[in-house]
């Protein structure tokens, strides 16, 4: 029963319509370079000697703080009272 049914998939698989990938690829980049190989060991080397994590700890524990911050400030009321009581009364009429 299980080889039927791998025979199955695979059949139906094999009729599916192969996407048209000759039109997917421009001018430009059919006619790019390939990109240079390079060895691995110095970007690793770059990467091990990045920032530090507990600078990065501090700048993001100060990043929150000031959002938290800004984000309390915009809780409070965007209009003022005597404000509001202004643009209830509405405008004059002349």
């Amino acid at each position: 029963m299980r080889s039927f049914a791998l025979i199955l998939v695979f059949g139906l698989s094999a009729c599916t319509q192969f996407p048209e990938l000759d039109g997917a690829v421009t001018a430009h980049g059919s006619d790019a370079n390939y990109p240079d190989l390079v060895p691995i060991e110095p970007i690793l080397a770059q990467a091990a000697s990045g920032p530090s994590t507990d600078r990065t700890t501090d700048q993001l524990s100060s990043r929150v703080a000031a959002l938290k911050a800004r984000a309390s400030r915009l809780r409070g009321r965007v209009v003022d009272t005597s404000s509001r009581d202004r643009m209830r009364t509405g405008v004059p009429r002349g």
